[in-house]
């Protein structure tokens, strides 16, 4: 596989790489893993909270309106 990057990405990712004390080719696929781990787990909350929140919200509505008399 070949990537391409602009100079100005090429830098950045030279400097990634420094920093980390890796290969560039370290740095993109730790990158990538680590970016894939970050969208999967956002992606899992967001479910979690979609499914959770209406049945949180209602009950804080109860909450909220204080003891029924």
């Amino acid at each position: 596989m070949t990537l391409r990057l602009s100079p100005e990405v090429d830098r950045a990712l030279e400097l990634l790489a420094q920093a980390q004390g890796l290969s560039k080719h370290e740095a993109v696929v730790r990158s990538i893993l680590s970016a894939a781990a970050r969208a999967v787990h956002d992606a899992h909350v967001e479910r979690l909270a979609a499914d959770y929140l209406p049945e949180y919200l209602a009950m804080h509505k109860r909450l909220s309106q204080g003891p029924r008399r």
